[in-house]
Order: C-alpha cells, then sequence, then structure tokens
C-alpha cells in the first residue's frame, strides 16, 4: 500500500501588528498527490490559537503546536495525537511556555523532549513528553541576556529556533537579538537542558540570525539571517559542540533596493541545494551545496507567486517545495529539478494566514 502524504498548515487566528489580516481558524489538513503534486483538503483543527508553528515527534505519532499571540504574557504548547490512517489531529493537553510570542518547537530524536523557544522575552524551555505523547511541564528554562546594534529588532534577546543536532547531544539555538548561535547540552535521561551554553558562534553584528538546519551528512549547518538577508554555512564539530563559519552569501539578488527580511531554510533531502525565503523580495534563494566543502554556488531565485514567504518545506520524496504566502493567503507547490534545483511551479491552494508547514508520510 502507497505511503500517504499529509501537509499541515498552521494559522495566524488573532490579528497582531505584523499581520496585513487574520484569517486563520487553526491547523489545516491536506493529503498531498506525488505525482500530481496537487493538495486536497482533509480536516481542520480548530479552537486553538495562532498555531503558528508545528513540530512532529520522529515516530509520526503526535503534532505540537505553538500558541504566538500578540500581547499575551505567556504562549502555550499543545499537543495532538495523529490519526495513523487520515493524518487528523485528536487534542492531548496544553502547557504555558514561560515566556511570550511562542515562535518555535521542535521533538528530539529520542521523542522524550519538546524543545522550545519564547522568541519576545527571550527564553529557551524544554518539556518532558509521556510516552503517551502529553506534555508535562518545562523543566529547562533558560533566559537569554544580550542586545545587537539594532535598536528596534535588537533591544533583547530574541531566539527564534531551536532544533537537536544529529548526535542528539546538543541543542541549538539561533538567537535573532544577540547575533549568535548557541549551543546547549541535551540530557535525554533528566529530560532537560544544560542552563548554559557548550559554546557560542558569534555572527555579522546586526545580522539577526533566523533559522537553521543541518546537512544530512552532518558535518555542515546553514543559518539564514533576518535583518542583513544573508546565509551563512557553518562546518559543525559534533564532538565538542561547535561551529566554525565557511561562508557568508546573500540571500537576495544585487539589484534589489527594496524592504525584506529572510524567513525559513531547507536543505532537500539529498544534501545538494538549500533554498531561503525572503519577504519583501518575495522569493526562495537556491543555492547548490559543494558535498567536498559544504559551500554554496548561486543558483538562482524563484518568486513565491505570493506575499510574504513565512514558511515554507521539502515534500518527503525530496522532490517538491511548497511554500507559504502568509499575507496572500496561499500555499504554492513547486516541483523541483533534481538536476539544476530550479522550482517549476505546480499548483496552488488556498490557506488562510498560513504560518507553518509540516509534512509526514504516514
Amino acid at each position: 500500500m502507497a505511503e500517504k502524504i499529509i501537509l499541515y498548515a498552521g494559522t495566524y487566528t488573532r490579528p497582531s501588528p505584523y499581520l496585513e489580516a487574520t484569517n486563520g481558524k487553526g491547523i489545516y489538513v491536506y493529503e498531498f498527490d506525488v505525482q500530481s503534486g496537487k493538495l486536497s483538503f482533509a480536516s481542520v483543527t480548530e479552537h486553538i490559537d495562532c498555531p503558528s508553528y508545528l513540530a512532529i515527534d520522529p515516530k509520526k505519532q503526535h503534532l505540537y503546536a505553538t500558541s504566538e499571540v500578540w500581547l499575551w504574557p505567556e504562549g502555550r504548547l499543545t499537543a495532538f495525537e495523529i490519526d495513523p490512517d487520515s493524518g487528523a489531529l485528536q487534542y492531548l493537553n496544553v502547557q504555558p511556555t514561560g515566556g511570550s510570542i511562542t515562535a518555535y518547537v521542535s521533538v528530539d530524536q529520542t521523542d522524550r523532549l519538546a524543545l522550545l523557544v519564547n522568541y519576545w522575552s527571550g527564553s529557551v524551555a524544554a518539556f518532558p513528553l509521556s510516552d503517551d505523547g502529553r506534555l508535562k511541564p518545562y523543566r529547562t528554562f533558560i533566559q537569554h541576556v544580550g542586545t545587537g546594534p539594532n535598536p528596534e529588532r535588537q533591544e533583547g534577546p530574541h531566539p527564534h529556533l531551536i532544533v537537536a543536532d544529529p548526535t542528539n547531544r546538543y541543542a541549538i539555538v539561533p538567537d535573532l537579538g544577540m547575533d549568535k548561535v548557541l549551543v546547549y547540552a541535551i540530557d535525554v535521561e533528566a529530560q532537560q537542558l544544560s542552563p548554559a551554553p557548550v559554546s557560542e558562534l558569534a555572527l555579522e553584528s546586526g545580522s539577526g540570525p533566523r533559522h537553521f538546519e543541518f546537512h544530512p551528512n552532518g558535518q555542515y549547518a546553514y543559518v539564514i539571517k533576518e535583518l542583513n538577508s544573508t546565509i551563512s554555512a557553518l562546518a559543525w564539530d559534533s564532538a565538542n559542540g561547535r561551529f566554525e563559519l565557511l561562508q557568508t552569501v546573500p540571500a537576495l539578488p544585487s539589484d534589489f533596493d527594496g524592504i525584506s527580511h529572510c524567513a525559513d531554510l531547507h536543505i532537500t533531502p539529498d544534501g545538494r541545494f538549500v533554498y531561503g525565503s525572503n519577504r519583501g523580495h518575495d522569493s526562495l534563494v537556491i543555492y547548490r551545496i559543494d558535498a567536498d566543502t559544504g559551500k554554496l554556488d548561486y543558483v538562482g531565485h524563484q518568486s513565491t507567486l505570493g506575499r510574504t514567504p513565512r514558511s515554507f518545506t521539502i515534500d518527503p520524496t525530496g522532490a517538491y517545495v511548497l511554500v507559504a504566502n502568509q499575507d496572500s493567503d496561499n500555499v504554492v507547490v513547486f516541483r523541483i529539478d533534481p538536476n539544476t534545483g530550479l522550482l517549476h511551479e505546480t499548483s496552488v491552494v488556498d490557506v488562510p494566514t498560513p504560518a507553518c508547514l509540516k509534512m509526514i508520510a504516514l
């Protein structure tokens, strides 16, 4: 029996100063046809506030959603069970996050920890997971301290992502407000993080590191920076938990003179190409990855055929890129040319105020 591929789209359901409009109703579920590249609506899980970021556990049994609500003093993290046949979501429980504007969640590779960052208040938290996927109260809470040169965006710490490294020994946290990538040790048995970073990588002043992903070979990683619209290639020392800067390249065309801010970054499963999204230029930049050095060679730019590509994802087969255009209320599907990395529009579906896309094969 062929695998069923499911797309989950988290949406904004409440207004904020950063949104043109708010039309979402919750978490939308679609089935994806890998032959045609088309999405078909399956269901929507309502009554969850602004599920702006989603994470799926390694066993594909549970989904976790942050609630990023403007002016809430404390965010929420909600756990759902995934129906193995339809992909529909069943509510399990919810926990407070300890900070405001909860922007990102991931699950470690042992399926025992949910890792989370509170962007606005500048903190990191780790939640032990029960065997049935329910969230326990956070056992780790770390408050970042620091600033950057941009008085409007870097007046304090703003961690924007947290993810375990391929060895599951470390948790990586780019902090937009501090211009740093911080590395924490993961204690799987205690289900917590170390209280202080193992190491820090300082990036360009005012760059604003936002999203990050490891290369499939585990030796390299890539970080996209929101404020100066660049991508950096990094070498990863898994033995000591340290990064080395290899290269920095632009995410925008050299002749673009408008306002744009980078958002998301993803690598194809075969490790050959990396894509980064530009909100303002409304494009994906495409780079080829040198397998020997980890460095990047420019391929081109692809319009996202919509406004404000906050999130995008690559389907489990590695054949398609799906882009969430937040302010034009759509998700656009592009087929990847496996030889060049260039993208070709395949289909489009209306999704209200999409903020995050995640896919699994059931």
